[in-house]
């Protein structure tokens, strides 16, 4: 699978985020889905998915990133 199409359903699962939860990239794909993702897919569709939310509207926002440089997300209730 390519990175476009992991982000295409990373995207498509955050519609199971609630308002105002904090999450990863990686908590939008099952554990053994994300630890078939090699890691320079992994790392690449990180980038892809930050660019797609800094660029496009929506409620998702970026947060601060983890002690182990991951970044979080949230859901704000409104744009």
């Amino acid at each position: 699978m390519t990175a476009n199409e992991l982000l295409n359903l990373a995207i498509a699962e955050t519609q199971n985020i609630q308002e105002n939860e904090v999450f990863l990239v990686k908590d939008l794909f099952k554990g053994y889905e994300w630890n078939r993702i090699s890691k320079s897919n992994r790392l690449l569709l990180g980038t892809l998915f930050l660019n797609y939310i800094n660029t496009s509207i929506t409620k998702i926002t970026p947060l601060d990133k983890t002690s182990s440089g991951q970044q979080k997300y949230t859901i704000k209730s409104k744009y």
